[in-house]
């Protein structure tokens, strides 16, 4: 969502699809919209919870365990000498539904294109301005955020969306709530603590979602918050360092707030160091951030619509410079490649459709899976250690000079019961 701009959208479902969660018709009145991103390998079309299944609600009833999240594929360990997967990871800051109805429109591109992607809700999206007083954010009065607030509307778009997105696989993560970036209580000035007090709101939000809004009879969110919650992005990848730390106390897994080259994930502070990355920046000199922002500030500066007759090239450099750092990696050393977009039209949409062009290009070739963060972290804490940091060693575009068979032919060692990539238990 643009940082000033509110969310517009429509009531969601009606009780009487509760039970079902998915593909429930709106019962009360019609959707806004906004966008959304790209996952893994060919998956079924998203279906209600199966039949039979338990739905227990939490709290009010804004969230509910369904059980496992449908079409999330087990992590399984690469075997001796097997060339590693090419991951590609589409993410969405402060994801929420609009007018513009990205959010669906790009769920739409990711079942398309067998991928799953990673949407960061912004916590503030999911409350109502009339509830805003609710929101204390550190180091600034209450009922304060410089992205506003929402509407009603515009709360049950964005939870219809959200619904759908995770029952097709897709992850919801977080990207916190009032967006304070630079001096003046920015992000970058909170301490352990308040990091925890924004995660923790962040998280009540969600999971109160009917009561600030009235909707009782909705439909719920099919997950429980506290569980799915796993990782983040910082608003303008601000507050790193005490944000970690305050997410590795909170049990989260990963963190996507730096900037890196492209290269093989370590673990930082005890969580995965999922950054974005810098790829070669087609038509200059230099690399660039795989962030629609960052191109945009780099090709018309602050102006979210630049000269309109540049625009359409705009879009095409940045397309071009994802798709040179995806052939780096692919060609190369394998690294994930992680991209980071908005929902929003800069540049007259051409960034939209970058990314587009982009899921088209590569989400559907041999060896690559579009996935989300949840799904990456999954793969990498399921390979051997040893096996991880060999691949860490490999320089930015490096294949291995002897072969993937004779790089990684030494054997893994078994993984232990219980976590992921394990042998299934015998019956």
């Amino acid at each position: 969502m643009a940082a000033t701009q509110r969310i517009v959208a429509g009531i969601t479902a009606a009780a009487a699809c509760a039970a079902a969660l998915a593909g429930c018709a709106n019962s009360d009145t019609g959707a806004g919209s906004r966008q959304g991103a790209p996952g893994p390998k060919k998956a079924a079309p998203a279906a209600p919870a199966a039949p039979g299944s338990v739905v227990r609600l939490i709290g009010d009833g804004s969230t509910a365990y369904t059980g496992q999240q449908p079409h999330l594929p087990r992590a399984e360990r690469l075997r001796p000498g097997q060339k590693p997967p090419q991951f590609v990871v589409f993410s969405w800051d402060g994801a929420g539904e609009d007018s513009q109805r990205l959010f669906s429109h790009f769920r739409k591109v990711a079942k398309k294109n067998n991928a799953t992607m990673t949407y960061f809700l912004s916590g503030v999206y999911m409350l109502p301005e009339n509830r805003a007083s609710q929101y204390h954010p550190p180091q600034h009065s209450p009922g304060r955020s410089d992205i506003g607030f929402n509407d009603t509307k515009g709360i049950a778009d964005t939870v219809e969306q959200l619904r759908g997105a995770w029952l097709e696989g897709n992850e919801i993560g977080t990207h916190f709530n009032g967006h304070f970036c630079g001096s003046g209580g920015g992000v970058g000035q909170w301490s352990v603590a308040e990091w925890k007090s924004e995660i923790q709101q962040a998280k009540s939000f969600v999971k109160a979602w009917k009561t600030n809004t009235g909707l009782k009879k909705a439909a719920p969110l099919p997950f429980d918050y506290d569980k799915e919650l796993v990782g983040a992005r910082t608003p303008c990848l601000e507050g790193q360092k005490n944000f970690t730390r305050a997410a590795h106390e909170m049990g989260f897994r990963y963190d996507t707030s730096g900037v890196n080259d492209q290269l093989w994930p370590k673990k930082k502070n005890g969580l995965w160091d999922l950054s974005m990355q810098l790829v070669p920046f087609k038509g200059h000199r230099y690399e660039q951030l795989t962030m629609d922002y960052n191109f945009m500030v780099n090709q018309s500066g602050t102006a979210t619509q630049g000269d309109p007759a540049k625009q359409e090239f705009w879009g095409d450099e940045m397309r071009d410079s994802l798709l040179a750092g995806f052939d780096r990696a692919y060609r190369g050393n394998r690294a994930p490649l992680i991209i980071g977009n908005h929902f929003e039209s800069w540049n007259g949409g051409h960034y939209m459709r970058a990314v587009e062009e982009t899921v088209e290009a590569v989400c559907t070739k041999r060896d690559v899976r579009c996935v989300s963060f949840r799904q990456l972290a999954d793969w990498l804490d399921a390979q051997d250690p040893q096996t991880v940091h060999k691949l860490t060693t490999l320089g930015v575009g490096q294949a291995p000079q002897q072969g993937w068979a004779s790089f990684l032919a030494d054997k893994p060692a078994p993984a232990p019961k219980g976590v992921p990539g394990a042998p299934a238990a015998k019956p």
